[in-house]
Formats: structure tokens, C-alpha cells, sequence
């Protein structure tokens, strides 16, 4: 066992870092896709 291993927490093995960074990846563009939704519908609603 090497440094990095025995820092290491359970359970965060390299499958489950990548899946934790797929889910953030995940979070952004969800969130980025939920503010345009709202940014286009206050420009419609406040438009003539």
C-alpha cells in the first residue's frame, strides 16, 4: 500500500471518483439548463 492509499476514504476507489465528477458535470448542466429556462421566460414576459 503507497501514500495515496492509505489517505484514501472508504469507498473512493477510482470508479467511484469518476462517477462523483459525472454527477457534478451532471448538476452544472442541469442547473445551467434550469437559469436559461428562466432568463428566457422573464425576457418574454417583460418584453411588449
Amino acid at each position: 500500500m503507497n501514500a495515496q492509499e492509505a489517505n484514501r476514504k472508504p469507498g473512493d476507489s477510482d470508479v467511484h471518483r469518476r462517477q462523483r465528477g459525472k454527477n457534478r458535470a451532471m448538476l452544472a448542466a442541469l442547473l445551467a439548463f434550469i437559469l436559461l429556462i428562466y432568463v428566457v421566460a422573464i425576457v418574454r414576459m417583460g418584453g411588449s
